[in-house]
């Protein structure tokens, strides 16, 4: 008689993975490149989410709730939530010309 084993699987979440800041750039410059807005929008969502999305969401204006939101798969934010969440972030977007 063979025993069955159960896997257990959770969702993956990359914010635990964003530990430090070079990892949290180079997540945001990987989901730009694809050019994909939701993906962009994502990519901020865990990052706001490893650096502590209370403090993000306070910083930016809106609650936290609203922000999870903005920033989830779903969510559609506004060009200036965008700029508000990178500048809480303490990053920046720059042109850059190929």
């Amino acid at each position: 008689m063979t025993q069955s084993t159960k896997t257990v699987t959770r969702r993956y979440g990359a914010a635990r993975h964003l530990q430090d800041e070079a990892s949290m750039a180079a997540y945001l410059e990987a989901a730009m490149e694809g050019g994909d807005p939701r993906l962009i929008a994502v990519a901020l969502g865990a990052i706001a989410r490893a650096k502590g999305m209370t403090e993000v969401a306070r910083a930016v204006g809106l609650s936290r709730e609203s922000l999870y939101r903005a920033l989830s798969e779903d969510g559609n934010p506004e060009l200036g939530t965008i700029l508000k969440v990178v500048h809480a972030l303490g990053m920046r977007l720059r042109p850059v010309v190929e």
